[in-house]
């Protein structure tokens, strides 16, 4: 564990900047998973989503599918958006996901997030986070409907009625604002975004090779090995211009 400036030992801490209708954030998620499975000290690793709303103005449910959505705001065809998200599909199932993205249609995702907000004091975060992914992306669940979110949010473990609770008012609004806040003082536009003990940040959904080696760097440099000298002083060595090779 790092150490707080008191000396007291605490987890390395793990930020991940993401929304819940971004494919690359699911990739991500996978790809993350794997990356702290083969991590040595994976359980003392605390990790925490944070709120990044790639369309803030959004509607509650968009009007047209996700791939007329595409083709409008990139001036594709609507057969060029389907092979993008052909692509996108095929990198989702390369991690063990099954997206039918044909479904999916976006909305806004701010109460979502407020929901995420929820779920991170019950312990439960990284469940409905799993839920809402699967939920949007698998089976073309309505995000931006309240009442398919407490739904999604029970199946993980939170309680329905706080969940519907929370939603009828504003409670945790100002959290999420705060995240993205947050987000904008670190220079993140695009997500996922992973950020370790707030020293080290890692953009996009990279490999598990790529975000071991993130970790590992990060715990290296938290925890560096002592020196020891030995009681009876500091013993032959070999320093510049001392020994004859």
């Amino acid at each position: 564990m790092a150490q707080t400036a008191a000396g007291v030992a605490r987890d390395m801490q793990l930020e991940i900047w993401s929304d819940v209708v971004c494919p690359w954030c699911a990739i991500g998620k996978r790809r993350f998973e794997a990356a702290l499975a083969r991590f040595a000290h994976r359980d003392e690793v605390t990790v925490r989503w944070r709120s990044f709303e790639l369309d803030p103005s959004a509607p509650a449910e968009r009007t047209v599918d996700n791939v007329e959505h595409l083709a409008a705001k990139y001036g594709m065809s609507r057969g060029e958006a389907e092979a993008a998200q052909a692509r996108v599909a095929d990198a989702a199932a390369a991690e063990g996901w099954t997206f039918d993205l044909g479904r999916s249609r976006g909305g806004n995702t701010v109460d979502a997030h407020r929901l995420l907000h929820l779920a991170a004091e019950h312990g439960v975060q990284d469940a409905v986070k799993e839920r809402f992914f699967a939920g949007y992306f698998e089976q073309g669940e309505r995000i931006g409907d309240p009442a398919t979110l407490v739904r999604l949010a029970a199946d993980a473990g939170l309680d329905a009625d706080e969940a519907r609770a929370v939603l009828a008012g504003d409670r945790y609004r100002d959290d999420v604002r705060a995240d993205e806040e947050q987000a904008r003082a670190y220079g993140i536009t695009g997500v996922p975004f992973f950020v370790v003990d707030r020293r080290y940040g890692v953009s996009g959904a990279q490999p598990a090779d790529v975000l071991l080696e993130v970790l590992d760097k990060a715990w290296a440099d938290a925890h560096p090995q002592p020196v020891l000298t030995p009681a009876g002083g500091r013993g032959e060595v070999c320093d510049d211009g001392s020994c004859a090779v």
